[in-house]
């Protein structure tokens, strides 16, 4: 039997649709995995992202001592210092510095179980587009679906925490009198409401940090699937 061969203009098609998927490949670098791999893979990172940030910001010093998260006083303190230091006040602001670091310490934690329901929330249609987004996509995602209900959940135990510093309810009073002018912006108004802002700040610069590291390295994380998904990013 003679070998059938494909006519000429059939290969070239051929050809050409193969060479069209590798450039699209190359393109699209996500094109390569199915929706439940880069889903499987997302999510992964964002467990094992969420989890590095909790666990370096929720421990003793874990703001205080990290000058990227820690919480400074707030801004009109902040320029009252010099002032309030030779008024004799310079250990009442160094407690509050203290007092506020504290309180973001003991919030983060809370943090861990609505960080894991959002990984939950996220559809597996929405993981390449969310890979794809960028190096901070992923933080992206969790400050969209976290931010609101982590401030809810925050803001009591920082107050719990802050309102054991004199000053930090000399400010709130002082506050409550500035703010009816405008002058002050709302997540000013209040030490616990300054706190939780920054609170969330800083976890979120961290899980970016982590997203960061994951994208540069993802087989460090020991992960097939991070490594398979990440890894395509490369």
């Amino acid at each position: 039997m003679r070998p059938k061969f494909l006519p000429a203009s059939s290969a070239a098609l051929l050809c050409a649709v193969a060479l069209c998927s590798s450039m699209a490949i190359a393109a699209n670098p996500l094109a390569a995995l199915t929706n439940q791999e880069a889903s499987s893979g997302l999510k992964a990172a964002l467990d094992a992202g969420s989890a590095a940030a909790v666990a370096k910001l929720g421990v003793e010093n874990g703001f205080l001592n990290n000058d990227k998260v820690k919480i400074k006083l707030p801004g009109i303190l902040e320029q009252a210092k010099p002032l309030l230091k030779m008024t004799g006040r310079g250990q009442q602001l160094d407690d509050l510095v203290v007092a506020m670091n504290r309180a973001a310490e003991s919030a983060v934690p809370m943090a861990k179980p609505l960080l894991l329901d959002a990984v939950k929330s996220m559809s597996v249609t929405d993981a390449k587009n969310i890979l794809s987004g960028g190096d901070t996509s992923v933080t992206d995602f969790f400050r969209q679906k976290t931010s609101a209900p982590l401030a809810v959940k925050f803001l009591p135990i920082v107050k719990s925490v802050t309102d054991r510093s004199g000053l930090a309810s000399k400010y709130n009073s002082t506050m409550s009198q500035i703010g009816k002018t405008g002058l002050v912006p709302q997540q000013q108004s209040t030490v616990e409401a300054y706190v939780t802002d920054r609170a969330l700040d800083g976890l979120y610069l961290m899980i970016g940090e982590e997203e960061k590291a994951i994208r540069s390295n993802p087989l460090e994380y020991g992960s097939k699937i991070i490594g398979k998904v990440f890894g395509s990013l490369k």
